[in-house]
C-alpha cells in the first residue's frame, strides 16, 4: 500500500521555539532514506515530506537558540555568524571560490521591492524576491533558498520564503535570523511594523550526525523511537 505525503503545518511564537518544535518534528516524523544526490551523498538523512512553520513574533531577541546548560551540545549559530551571514544575503560581496551568492541575486531585487511598495503602495501581489534561475539545475549545490516573498497587510511587513532542501541543524537558525534581520530593515524603510515570517519547505532535514545532538535538545525522545 502506497504512503501520501505528510504535510506539518507548525505554529511557533519566535524563532528559538520555531527551531525547537522543527527538531521534535523530524525526529519524531522525518522519513529516513540514503542520499542518492547532493551534500553528503552515501550517507542518512530524516526529512519531512513538506513543512511550513509560521512564526508569529520572529523579533523576538535572541534571533539564535539557546542551548540549556547540562546538555553538552554546541549552539548551531551566534549572531556574529548571522550578521556575516547577513552581508552574504543583502550585498553582492562574493568569493572568488563561490559560484553565486544569495546576496548578487537579491540586493537590487530588496531595493526594488522598498522601490515599489513606496511607489504605488502596499495593495499588491507583485513585490516577490526571486533567488533561483533556470541555469541552477546544472549546479551541483544549487541553491537552497529560492524565493523571498513579501506581503505588507494590518499596518505590518510579513516574509513568506521556500526553501528547496534545508538543513534544519546548521542553516535554519541562521537563514532565518539574517532574514529576520532583513525584515526588520525593509519594513523600517518602509514605515510599518514588524510582522510575521512564514517558512515552507520539502526538504527539511536532519543529517546522521546531527540525530543525537537534536535528541538531546529535544529531551524525552526515545532513541528506539526515532
Amino acid at each position: 500500500m502506497t504512503r501520501n505525503l505528510e504535510p506539518r503545518f507548525i505554529t511557533a511564537f519566535d524563532l528559538s521555539d520555531a527551531w525547537f518544535q522543527c527538531l521534535r518534528e523530524v525526529l519524531e516524523h522525518g522519513y529516513e532514506y540514503t542520499i542518492e544526490r547532493g551534500s553528503f551523498k552515501g550517507q542518512k538523512r530524516k526529512e519531512l515530506d513538506f513543512v511550513t512553520v509560521r512564526v508569529t513574533d520572529p523579533s523576538t531577541r535572541p534571533l539564535v537558540p539557546d542551548i540549556p546548560d547540562g546538555l553538552d551540545i554546541p549552539v548551531p549559530t551566534s549572531m556574529d555568524y548571522v550578521n556575516k551571514y547577513l552581508e552574504k544575503l543583502i550585498t553582492s560581496l562574493k568569493e572568488p571560490s563561490e559560484v553565486y551568492t544569495y546576496g548578487e541575486r537579491l540586493e537590487r531585487q530588496i531595493e526594488g521591492v522598498i522601490e515599489m511598495y513606496k511607489r504605488d503602495g502596499f495593495e499588491t501581489n507583485q513585490a516577490c524576491m526571486e533567488v533561483g534561475m533556470p541555469s541552477d539545475i546544472n549546479l551541483d549545490d544549487p541553491p537552497c533558498l529560492r524565493v523571498v516573498d513579501t506581503r505588507v497587510r494590518y499596518g505590518k511587513l510579513h516574509f513568506i520564503v521556500y526553501f528547496r532542501s534545508w538543513d534544519l541543524w546548521a542553516g535554519f537558525p541562521s537563514n532565518l535570523a539574517a532574514l529576520q534581520l532583513l525584515k526588520e530593515y525593509i519594513a523600517k524603510e518602509l514605515g510599518v511594523d514588524d510582522g510575521e515570517l512564514m517558512a515552507c519547505s520539502k526538504g527539511l532535514h536532519l543529517y546522521w550526525y546531527q540525530w543525537e545532538l537534536a535528541r538531546k535538545r529535544v529531551m524525552g525522545v526515545a532513541k528506539d523511537k526515532v
